[in-house]
């Protein structure tokens, strides 16, 4: 093992530095508890980065004076609870990789910084070793002269002639290096410094915030600043923001950051960490080179809990100095403008997003509660106002209540949240969908949806809409391209990449949609949405034993009979058994109890059953309790039976599509 002469004062890598002086270790400004002998091991790793430190050199340098300790146990133990403090592992390594019998190497990346230039020896460390063991050992060149000292008058006209042509070459090469590096010849000039040219930034992913509270209830604080950060750099056009559904796939992950980036695409990632105490918060946020481990830039901010959304846009401004993306007046006015917000009623809100982002019906009812409470407490608070749109739009739209009865109070709610702050892009689609579905306006919700995309252009959902609203009335061509870009914001998203392949199914473009719709069942096994839609392109290919097993695997999952049972009743009858079919449907009945059910659905299912005035009874129902189900009547390959009754043309003119 190679010696130095002096130790950094302090060493850098991933979201972690050591702090010899202060003999710490830090995680994002806040100090990591470990024991000393683990921290001297990580100091003698952090010195020598990919070199092997054997167990001998760990025993000569720390464990010398214990004679009589069990030196193996000691050491396995010491690592153990340094990986457990850098929440690393030995079968997929981040940090510290283990040489079997022989040692262990640091593989990260490691940045040291000298700020006084002292050597530090280990006993700073460890006082029994008073040796400076980590000492550099310089080897000198030989002096060039005779063995007797003596230098010859030939030797020296040889030196001298030669010395003239080797000054000579010199000046020449440093000209053509000069001339080269002027103008940047084959990016010589980027490349010699590199290090002075910071890496272009078009992509990045904000991890989950750690919670630093030491309490499991304050997750929904963690996470609703996760959320808020991604907003606020979302409305960035020039950078490509990772929804907030795609990276929570990472809360609690040990996974390292270059193959996250992978995953999701990204060149850069964003790790924070969040405390909230006593009417404060504090939020330390850092910028990593996700291709190398390399840290970028990292802040430490604190506030009180009535300016936390000014501090959000603080950071988010501060990012986007440091990607060095572009924006416009208009743009750095927006992020400009804060809106204080009583803490009471902020963290009523986060509450809200934590149980509306559950998508349940338990959790959007808890989510409107939530919302609700936010806007008595601030009547101000626009924000608060969007979560009640979105929870009454979202209840209506997946047919969780009627939609006569919540979208009047959904559009109500986004109008009000605009009437506050008209640049609140999540009111803007809130009102987009309301619009769609209750007004059943063809052409406003698109323009909504345009003005929302225009103020936050990495906003997954927005693009998401508008995907579903052009599919519905048949635009497959500009469908299409809208659905995919809401999967590239949302990679890792199983109801997102399901519904790339609704678009597709809808588009009747089947062996490709089956493709799609099979990568969301991946994500997420236990995705219902995903293995309905699977088993749908299953039956329209033919593959009516497929779709059975998909949708028996749907009605299997845990989100109760008043889904599960209908989607077997639909399921039996598409591929033909009709006694089980009923019988799976009369079970339906008993459980619904009283509670609402789509009408489409009901409808769907006397389609395949071949009851056609049961289904257009239905079909009725839905017109006039305005189902959100039945956006997708005008393009449902199911509903194909019915298409040249006359009563159908006349429910498509109600439900205002375009011929």
């Amino acid at each position: 093992m190679p010696k130095a002469a002096q130790l950094p004062t302090v060493f850098r890598f991933g979201s972690f530095e050591v702090d010899l002086r202060a003999g710490e270790l830090r995680k994002q400004g806040f100090r990591v508890k470990l024991q000393e002998r683990p921290l001297q091991i990580l100091v003698l790793l952090l010195d020598h980065p990919g070199e092997v430190v054997t167990r001998e050199e760990l025993r000569q340098h720390l464990w010398a004076a214990d004679t009589f300790v069990d030196f193996d146990h000691s050491v396995n133990t010491a690592v153990n609870k340094l990986r457990d403090a850098l929440g690393d592992s030995a079968e997929s390594p981040r940090f510290i990789e283990t040489l079997p019998r022989h040692g262990y190497r640091f593989i990260g990346h490691v940045e040291p910084l000298w700020v006084v230039r002292t050597p530090l020896k280990t006993e700073a460390l460890h006082p029994a070793s008073a040796e400076p063991e980590l000492s550099l050992v310089h080897n000198r060149p030989p002096a060039d002269s005779e063995p007797d000292g003596s230098v010859t008058v030939q030797t020296r006209r040889e030196r001298r002639r030669w010395l003239r042509v080797a000054a000579i070459a010199a000046v020449a090469v440093i000209i053509v290096f000069e001339t080269l590096v002027a103008l940047n010849v084959v990016g010589l000039r980027d490349r010699l410094f590199r290090q002075d040219v910071p890496p272009k930034i078009e992509s990045i992913a904000v991890l989950p915030f750690e919670n630093l509270s030491g309490n499991p209830e304050q997750e929904y604080f963690a996470d609703g600043m996760t959320e808020e950060l991604i907003t606020n750099l979302g409305k960035i056009s020039t950078l490509h923001v990772i929804s907030r559904t795609s990276v929570m796939r990472y809360k609690g992950t040990k996974k390292p950051l270059p193959e996250i980036a992978r995953e999701l695409a990204v060149g850069t990632i964003v790790e924070s960490a969040v405390r909230s105490s006593g009417g404060r918060v504090r939020i330390t946020v850092q910028l990593i080179d996700a291709r190398t481990d390399h840290h970028l830039w990292a802040q430490t901010y604190e506030r009180n809990m009535g300016d936390v959304l000014a501090m959000q846009r603080d950071i988010a401004l501060a990012i986007a100095r440091e990607v060095q993306v572009e924006s416009t007046p208009q743009r750095r006015t927006h992020f400009a403008r804060s809106h204080p917000v009583k803490p009471e009623a902020y963290e009523l809100y986060l509450k809200g997003r934590y149980e509306w982002n559950k998508r349940t019906t338990e959790g959007l009812y808890k989510a409107l509660e939530y919302f609700q409470s936010a806007v008595l407490v601030d009547p101000g608070y626009a924000l608060a106002y969007s979560g009640v749109a979105d929870s009454y739009s979202i209840l209506g739209n997946n047919a969780f209540l009627p939609g006569a009865e919540v979208y009047p109070k959904a559009k109500a709610a986004a109008l009000k949240a605009l009437e506050l702050d008209e640049d609140l892009a999540e009111a803007h689609t809130s009102l987009a969908l309301v619009m769609f579905d209750y007004d059943r306006d063809r052409k406003a919700p698109l323009k909504e949806l345009k003005v929302a995309i225009e103020l936050n252009p990495n906003d997954a959902t927005a693009h998401h809409f508008y995907a579903n609203m052009l599919a519905a009335m048949g635009r497959f061509q500009e469908a299409i391209p809208e659905i995919e870009l809401a999967r590239k914001l949302d990679p890792l998203s199983a109801r997102t990449n399901a519904n790339v392949g609704y678009v597709l199914y809808f588009a009747r473009r089947y062996d490709r949609a089956i493709s799609e719709a099979r990568k969301a069942v991946e994500l997420d096994p236990n995705d219902r949405h995903s293995h309905t839609a699977l088993g749908l392109i299953y039956l329209q290919k033919g593959m009516n034993r497929e779709a059975l097993n998909e949708f028996q695997k749907s009605a299997n999952l845990p989100t109760g009979p008043r889904f599960g049972l209908g989607i077997l009743a639909f399921g039996y009858g598409a591929v033909g058994n009709r006694a089980e079919a009923l019988v799976a449907m009369r079970k339906a009945k008993q459980s619904w109890n009283g509670e609402y059910v789509s009408p489409y659905r009901m409808a769907s299912i006397y389609v395949v059953l071949g009851e056609m005035g049961e289904a257009f009874k239905w079909l009725k129902k839905g017109v006039a309790e305005y189902d959100g189900q039945m956006d997708y009547l005008k393009v449902d390959p199911i509903m194909d039976p019915l298409r040249s009754d006359p009563r159908f043309q006349d429910i498509l003119r109600q439900m205002n599509f375009p011929p």
